[in-house]
């Protein structure tokens, strides 16, 4: 029986430009991990630690800091909600 090697399939939309791919399981073996960081969602407790934990990290305060003074004039053009 012969065995034939999966290439690359591209999927494309109606106007020809693509928007996802098949691998085949050796490249997708490379990459997985990867995806899976990137694809994972935080949880509400990951969220929040991190909110915590830039509370209290100095330059994070500080970009903070300069931003909302630079955005100072403008916010005062807008009333504040009732």
């Amino acid at each position: 029986m012969a065995t034939h090697a999966l290439k690359r399939q591209f999927i494309r939309d109606a106007a020809g430009n693509p928007i996802g791919v098949i691998l085949p399981l050796e490249e997708f073996a490379l990459i997985e991990e990867t995806l899976k960081q990137r694809l994972s969602v935080p949880s509400t407790a990951d969220k929040l630690a991190q909110m915590e934990k830039a509370a209290n990290d100095a330059l994070f305060m500080a970009d903070l800091c300069e931003t909302m003074s630079a955005f100072e004039q403008a916010d005062a053009q807008w009333p504040e909600p009732d």
